[in-house]
């Protein structure tokens, strides 16, 4: 979910609402998560950051340090105190375009959001470190420091370009995900028309590349049909870097059952997102009645915004959107692992890309209620160090070593980087 709009002062209320009723994590329960965070990192799939930075700060990394979450008018979710606080281990900066830019324009803003993240990675180097292999995620996270990869956005940003794609992989990115929003020359998106009922002959070239690099593949956003195609076709794990459970919320944005069952064999990891149209069916079908009812303001009033605003304003206090909180999350987990497995299952909170989040998860921060409420339900250790980071990097560890294996296989090329005719 991107272009976050920001409705501050309602959605800062309700986010304060539901925060100071949250129950307080019992010190027993905090020890118990800070010695899993310990021994396995904590890595978050999915933080929306460079975007925010760009869009409502001019791409500036500056005063990041604390207090983000105060900023006027556009608080963020991140900052470098609190993730430690939220025990965070390592990151997957999001590097996101919309979706309907392409070509050398795609290339260019693609490598202009990377350097917000190299640029914000530099700043502050005793908060994190680049890191570029699993290696790197298990030492920087034993240094105290937040390990940080990179997470390409759309597969349109690589422009058709296979070069593009080998040089965003040399500048950090560890993972693309295969669409956005929109269909694109070579793969269905779940939210556009399909064309090719999943991937196109190209489109298996992309993923064969990505193998031969070590980039994951990721499969958030993408149709089922592309899903299922990628698995196919990755002789490594894939991801999804942010999705949550179908079989709990119809959004197309989810994963359904049957892909689910298709990770065992293949070794991916779905990273749980947090968005609450995705792991809340009330405040999905809130949403779609609020852009119904919008739908019908804009009949009515065709030369009038305000009049749509305000009717909307209307709209949405009579119908307030239904709460969502960590227990939500914690069932689209638990969902995940009753089809899955233990093994198949990661957190991807899609923080700064939202418009709000559950109101106990309200940025970096909060990550220990979420453990607080899975050890309520009985988890192990174990199993807890697995969602937490364990899947994620054993999937990135199987990236590399497939890599390795590739590493005689020439480099693939597209029709836009070849060469005219002499």
């Amino acid at each position: 979910m991107k272009a976050r709009t920001i409705i501050l002062a309602g959605v800062a209320l309700s986010l304060f609402s539901a925060a100071a009723t949250a129950e307080p994590i019992d010190p027993k329960v905090q020890a118990r998560i800070d010695r899993i965070l310990k021994r396995t990192p904590l890595i978050d799939g999915h933080n929306d950051i460079a975007e925010q930075l760009s869009e409502n700060y001019k791409r500036s990394i500056a005063g990041l340090a604390a207090g983000t979450d105060q900023r006027q008018p556009n608080p963020l979710m991140t900052d470098m105190a609190r993730l430690h606080q939220g025990r965070v281990g390592g990151q997957f900066w999001s590097v996101y375009i919309d979706g309907t830019i392409t070509g050398d324009a795609a290339i260019r803003e693609t490598i202009e959001q990377i350097d917000v993240v190299r640029r914000m990675i530099d700043s502050y180097p005793n908060d994190l470190e680049l890191a570029a292999t699993a290696d790197d995620v298990t030492r920087i996270h034993k240094s105290g420091r937040v390990a940080s990869m990179i997470g390409i956005e759309g597969g349109r940003q690589i422009g058709g370009s296979l070069a593009a794609l080998r040089q965003f992989y040399n500048l950090g990115a560890r993972y693309m995900t295969l669409t956005h929003n929109q269909t694109t020359e070579w793969a269905d998106s779940a939210t556009d028309d399909p064309k090719y009922d999943g991937l196109s002959a190209f489109g298996v070239t992309v993923v064969h590349e990505m193998n031969r690099l070590g980039m994951l593949v990721d499969l958030s956003h993408v149709s089922a049909a592309t899903m299922k195609d990628a698995i196919a076709a990755s002789r490594a794990p894939v991801i999804f870097s942010h999705s949550s459970a179908r079989g709990l919320v119809g959004h197309l944005r989810n994963v359904p059952d049957d892909v689910l069952a298709l990770l065992p064999a293949n070794g991916g990891v779905v990273m749980v997102n947090f968005v609450p149209d995705f792991v809340s069916d009330a405040v999905w079908r809130w949403g779609a009645e609020k852009n119904a009812e919008e739908a019908r303001l804009k009949v009515f009033h065709r030369d009038s915004k305000a009049e749509v605003e305000a009717g909307l304003k209307a709209w949405e206090a009579a119908h307030p959107r239904p709460p969502v909180t960590v227990p939500a999350i914690a069932d689209h987990i638990e969902h995940i692992v009753k089809v899955a497995g233990y093994d198949h299952v990661g957190l991807g909170g899609d923080f700064d890309g939202i418009p709000y989040t559950p109101g106990d998860l309200r940025g970096v921060q909060d990550y220990p209620n979420l453990f607080a409420e899975l050890i309520r339900r009985g988890w192990s250790d174990e199993n807890l160090g697995k969602l937490a980071g364990g899947n994620v990097l054993r999937a990135l560890r199987q990236a590399e070593a497939v890599a390795a294996s590739m590493k005689n296989e020439p480099a693939a090329m597209s029709p836009v980087d070849e060469a005219p005719a002499q």
